[in-house]
C-alpha cells in the first residue's frame, strides 16, 4: 500500500512548481551559497529534490549536485527541466531511508520538506537524518527545513494553510493536531496534471527545536542553529518564534 506522499506525488509535477511554498528558490540558493561561501569544489546532496528546483538552481551557478528523491514522476520533470536548461545533474530515484552514502558530499540539503518529517513513524524520520549524516564528509554540513512544534501551540495550522493557498494549489480539508505525537492528521485535496482530482489522507510530525538538536546531536553534529525559516529569504538573522510555520536548521560537523 502506498503512503500519502508517494500518491501524491505521483503525477504533480507541473502543479508542484506552481505551489504557493516553492517559490523562494533564487533567495534560498543565496543562503545556501553564502553558507558554503561560494566554494565551487564541494559536493552537494539535494535529498528529496523533487522536480529539481534547488538542485537546478545551484546546478546553474556552477555547483556540483546529485539530487535524490522517491517519486519517479518527480524526477522525471526535474531532469527534463535540467535537460532544456543543457545543465547535467545527476539524479537518482532512492529512498532517504535506505541510503547507503558513506563520506561523499561536503553539503546535504532537505528544503520544504524534503523526506524529512514526513515519514509515518519517528524512527523512520531518524533514519533519514543518519542517513543523511553518514552521506557527509567528517566536516560536512547540513541545512534543512521542518515544520516548527512551536507554531501549532499558538494558531491554526488550517487557517495557515488555507491563507497561502492560491487556485489551483492542492488544498487542506480538515486537520486535527494530536498534541501526544505532534503531528497533523489531514485531509488534502488535489487535482493532478491529468486533471483527475484526488483526496489524500496525511500525515505530518512537527518538531520542537530542543528535539531536533538532541536527534542531531546523537548523530555527532558540533554546531546546530535554529532559525526562523521564511519563503526565499533563510537568514541566521531571522530568530525562531512561534510565529514561524518552518524553522530552518543549520547542522556542522566540525
Amino acid at each position: 500500500m502506498k503512503q500519502w506522499y508517494e500518491e501524491l506525488f505521483e503525477n504533480y509535477g507541473i502543479k508542484y512548481d506552481k505551489e504557493v511554498y516553492t517559490q523562494g528558490t533564487i533567495g534560498e540558493c543565496d543562503f545556501i551559497e553564502k553558507e558554503i561561501e561560494y566554494n565551487k569544489a564541494i559536493k552537494i546532496l539535494d535529498i528529496g529534490c523533487g522536480t529539481g528546483r534547488h538542485s537546478i538552481e545551484l546546478a546553474k551557478r556552477g555547483y556540483s549536485v546529485v539530487g535524490i528523491d522517491l517519486s519517479e514522476s518527480q524526477l522525471k520533470r526535474a531532469r527534463k527541466k535540467a535537460s532544456e536548461q543543457n545543465l547535467k545533474i545527476v539524479f537518482h530515484q532512492r529512498d532517504a531511508r535506505k541510503l547507503t552514502f558513506s563520506h561523499e558530499f561536503d553539503l546535504a540539503i532537505m528544503l520544504c520538506e524534503g523526506s524529512f518529517p514526513l515519514m509515518e513513524t519517528d524512527e523512520m524520520n531518524f533514519q533519514i537524518l543518519r542517513n543523511t549524516a553518514n552521506a557527509l564528509k567528517p566536516e560536512g554540513k547540513l541545512i534543512f527545513t521542518t515544520l516548527n512544534g512551536l507554531f501549532p501551540l499558538f494558531h491554526s495550522v488550517k487557517d495557515f494553510l488555507d491563507s497561502n493557498t492560491k487556485e489551483g494549489n492542492a488544498k487542506c480539508g480538515s486537520l486535527s493536531f494530536d498534541l501526544m505525537t505532534f503531528r497533523d492528521i489531514n485531509t488534502t485535496v488535489f487535482e493532478d496534471d491529468s486533471g483527475n482530482k484526488k483526496e489524500l489522507k496525511s500525515n505530518e510530525r512537527y518538531y520542537v527545536p530542543s528535539e531536533i538538536a538532541w536527534l542531531l546531536k546523537t548523530l555527532d553534529f558540533k554546531t546546530i542553529d535554529i532559525c526562523g525559516a521564511k519563503l526565499g529569504a533563510f537568514s541566521r538573522n531571522d530568530k525562531l518564534t512561534t510565529e514561524d510555520f518552518e524553522m530552518l536548521v543549520i547542522a556542522e560537523k566540525r
